[in-house]
């Protein structure tokens, strides 16, 4: 299932949470003469920010297709375009109210990256693509008004992480990924029975030692189900605390499927195969458990998107 096909099953589900509230007349559609001017000054000032922020942008690419922390970014800019596209007819409603504020914002994103290109460190590229996410999102506004803000609010939040975190950042997200993986999996390896010794990232047991590694701690199928989730989570939830719940599901389940697959080659390593230990499975195997993490994030959201039926239905019932 593609994702607009996904959209629009989300809005036959989750019509009390879209659209205009009762009571609340929609806006006066402007004529489409004014409406053209102003997709055409859109169209400008995005084109515009693909040849200010080129060499970023392609600097951008290479380090998300270079370094598997990265790799999500590939994903934001395509799921924020079918997100806004799915709910385009909101343009024909909208005002021009606070054009100015898009201005300012676009002002402030060229300041970032002036600011990114002086500084050429760690945090240089970030704050630069920062800029542009700043320069997008005031163009949206000071062509379509604020009413665009508040319309398309997730897709273009969603933007923001196309900006790469710097690398002392993500450093210590991988450090906090290695001994939380290491903690999980001396957990399993207990409950299943097994002897096991854990001295921070460092898990032992008969016949085998190991070390969760930086590279083995799955930052790029973790980023990856966090980035579903939060998609699934728009897509399929109305309530904020029940979004921010299964958010802070996949954030465990990031842990707990790394967890899973060091637990699994080391059994099948130590009780069936050494060749386990260095086969597909171990170098490979990463989309497997991912697909399984999702598939537990699915069950999570199902429980969550009933109890709020349950909940819609209560209410109205009353």
């Amino acid at each position: 299932m593609s994702l607009t096909s996904l959209i629009q099953y989300r809005k036959f589900l989750f019509m009390p949470f879209s659209g205009v509230s009762e009571g609340v007349s929609p806006a006066k559609p402007p004529s489409s003469n004014i409406v053209d001017w102003h997709r055409k000054i859109f169209i400008s000032l995005i084109v515009a920010s693909l040849v200010i922020w080129y060499q970023p942008i392609v600097s951008t690419i290479k380090l998300a297709l270079h370094n598997d922390a990265y790799t999500h970014i590939l994903l934001i800019l395509p799921i924020s375009i079918a997100l806004i596209f799915s709910e385009r007819k909101a343009l024909h409603s909208l005002s021009w109210s606070f054009g100015w504020l898009g201005w300012f914002l676009i002002s402030g994103g060229v300041l970032l990256r002036d600011l990114g290109v002086l500084l050429k460190a760690d945090s240089g590229l970030p704050l630069t693509m920062l800029g542009l996410v700043l320069w997008w999102i005031g163009a949206v506004i000071s062509c379509f008004g604020v009413r665009a803000l508040r319309a398309f609010l997730f897709p273009l939040c969603f933007l923001f992480l196309s900006a790469p975190l710097p690398e002392q950042s993500v450093e210590k997200i991988k450090d906090i990924l290695q001994h939380q993986s290491a903690f999980a999996t001396a957990i399993l390896f207990h409950a299943a029975g097994v002897p096991v010794a854990r001295d921070g990232v460092a898990v032992s047991i008969p016949g085998l030692d190991i070390e969760v590694a930086k590279e083995c701690s799955s930052i790029r199928s973790s980023t990856m189900l966090i980035v579903i989730t939060l998609v699934l989570a728009y897509l399929f939830l109305g309530s904020w605390w029940r979004r921010l719940l299964l958010v802070g599901m996949s954030l465990l389940l990031s842990v707990a499927k790394n967890a899973v697959r060091i637990f699994t080659i080391a059994e099948l390593g130590t009780q069936v195969d050494p060749g386990y230990l260095h086969g597909r499975l171990h170098h490979q195997g990463g989309v497997v458990f991912l697909g399984l993490a999702i598939v537990v994030d699915l069950f999570f959201l199902w429980v969550l998107r009933g109890s709020e039926f349950r909940a819609s239905a209560s209410s109205n019932s009353c």
